[in-house]
Parts: C-alpha cells; sequence; structure tokens
C-alpha cells in the first residue's frame, strides 16, 4: 500500500486497542470514544479483508493476523517517538520520571533519595509510587520498579532483576516487653500480626519455623508494605517485611528481628522500555539503585 494511503488513524487505533487488549483503555490512551477505536479498527479490518480481534463477551483477543501486525506497528511507533523525543531535546530534561512498586518508594527510595540528589544535584525526580504495569508511553514514567511473585519478564519492555525478596518478622521494643517473653516462633501469635495483601506469608513463614499448620484468621490486612512498617514500628502488631526494607530500623533498635527465620516472596526488577535508550539521567537513577539497595544482587 501506498504510504499517502495509510489509515494512519486506524493504525494507530489498532495499536493501542491491541497493545492494551482492550478498546476501553486504547480509547483513554488516545482520548477518544469507544465507539471512535471500534469504527477504527472495522475499517482497518475492512481494508485488510480479514478479522484482527476475537470479540468476547466482555474482552477481545488478538487473532493471529493482528499479533503479527501489532508487532510491527509498536516497534515502528515506539522509533517515532524516540525519534522525536530526541529531535525534541527531551532526553536532556532535568525531571526524572520513576513509577515504584508503592512499598519500594515507601520503605527504601523516599528514605534514601538524598544520596541521589547529592550525586545528581541537577536531576529532579518525580515519583509515582503505582504497582501497575508501566507501558512507557505518553510520558508516564522514564523507568520504573516492580515486583512480581512469579514473573520476571513483561510484554514489549525490558527487565533486570534487582534484588530477591526476603520476608523476616519484626517487632518494636515495646511490644515484645509488653507480654510474655517470646522465645518460640508460636510466641508471636500473642501479639496481632500484621500482614500485606493477604494472611498467607504468615502462614508460609510459620511452616518454615517449624512450627506445623498454624491457622491465621485475624489481624489487619494492607496493601501496602509501607504501611506495615509504620504499623510495626508504632507496635500495632508483628510486621512480616521485606529484610532490605527493615535494615536501617533494626540497625537503630527501633526494630527487632526475634528469629533469623525468612521465607522467599517474589524479587524486585528495575523495567525499562529499553535500557540501551535510556536518557543519562535515567542510566545515572539504575546504576545508583544496583549499587545501594541493600539486597541488589541476590537471586541474580
Amino acid at each position: 500500500m501506498k504510504r499517502g494511503r495509510l489509515p494512519l488513524t486506524a493504525l494507530r487505533s489498532f495499536e493501542a486497542a491491541g497493545r492494551l487488549e482492550s478498546f476501553t483503555l486504547a480509547a483513554g490512551e488516545l482520548f477518544v470514544s469507544q465507539a471512535a477505536i471500534s469504527r477504527q479498527i472495522r475499517e482497518l479490518e475492512d481494508l485488510v479483508g480479514r478479522p484482527l480481534f476475537e470479540r468476547r463477551h466482555r474482552s477481545v483477543r488478538l487473532t493471529a493476523e493482528g499479533q503479527s501486525l501489532l508487532s510491527v506497528l509498536t516497534s515502528a511507533f515506539d522509533m517515532v517517538g524516540d525519534s522525536l523525543a530526541a529531535l525534541s531535546g527531551r532526553e536532556l530534561a532535568s525531571t526524572l520520571k520513576v513509577s515504584s512498586e508503592p512499598c519500594f518508594a515507601g520503605c527504601w527510595l523516599v528514605p534514601h533519595l538524598a544520596e541521589f540528589q547529592n550525586t545528581h544535584p541537577d536531576v529532579d525526580l518525580l515519583i509515582d509510587a503505582d504497582p501497575r504495569l508501566v507501558e512507557f508511553r505518553s510520558g508516564e514514567a522514564d523507568i520504573a520498579i516492580r515486583h512480581s511473585l512469579t514473573l520476571s519478564s513483561w510484554p514489549r519492555v525490558e527487565a533486570r532483576r534487582l534484588a530477591d525478596v526476603e520476608m523476616i518478622p519484626v517487632i518494636s521494643p515495646e511490644l515484645a516487653r509488653s507480654g510474655r517473653p517470646i522465645s518460640t516462633p508460636i510466641d508471636l501469635m500473642q501479639h496481632a500480626l500484621l500482614h500485606e495483601d493477604n494472611r498467607e506469608a504468615w502462614q508460609q513463614w510459620f511452616a518454615a519455623a517449624g512450627a506445623g499448620p498454624v491457622r491465621i484468621e485475624r489481624g489487619a490486612i494492607f496493601n501496602d508494605g509501607a504501611m506495615v512498617l509504620q504499623a510495626a514500628l508504632r507496635g500495632n502488631g508483628v510486621g512480616l517485611i521485606d529484610r532490605d526494607h527493615v535494615r536501617d530500623e533494626l540497625k537503630t533498635g527501633r526494630l527487632l528481628q526475634p528469629f533469623d527465620i525468612s521465607v522467599p516472596y517474589g524479587a524486585f526488577f528495575l523495567v525499562a522500555r529499553r535500557f540501551d535508550a535510556l536518557s543519562e539521567a535515567a542510566q545515572a537513577f539504575a546504576a545508583w539503585v544496583e549499587k545501594n539497595y541493600p539486597g541488589a544482587g541476590r537471586g541474580n
């Protein structure tokens, strides 16, 4: 097809819908209606003479032909975006947008940001604490830090393993003194147990500690490890927290680790669309994290 006749609007709509696997999300990204996205894709399918999506009741899925077209379009649009950014000088901008897993941001990144700023005073950081996968489009982020229990790679991005997560029990000195002595793992259950996301991690820890099957049906559940840390510091219960996120508190005695027993809980990753295309500021940030994060390199 001649370049002058390429249906660029329809191709952009298709690329967004295929990449996000949703007409609704594509409409939100492109600031148009869902009906407009659907119409553009129908016109593109009429043009190529075959379906590009399988329409289901509440979802859409790319056909084999759609997958083939998407791989070409995503790469092409990314190259165009990189070229425009280079021409506009955007890579020289002093603001670095970092999307971080909330617990990583709250427990380690923010408390140590001054160290990065001292060595890179010309870089202003914009920290977005968000657990969702980043597409690195529309300027939403330059680099990201993500956690996963099982995955080590994601579509359309590159990932570098930063550190494996080891969860350990921690308790404030005041809370530890308030009850009977803690001499066995089961003794922790005299206090409230603090949970992140669900109660399964504590059950795994008790099993690893040789306490046998323990039924845990109570204790506050938080959706962020930083909140578990704050609750533990205030003596609200015993927290099960990433070892690397409580090193400072253990060193200063603000928290105690009653047992040197840990359970694995996935890993943290540095994520970028392309590491070789990162700006100098993003490269400096990635190198700083990999050098200074306590568990960096563990599990690699």
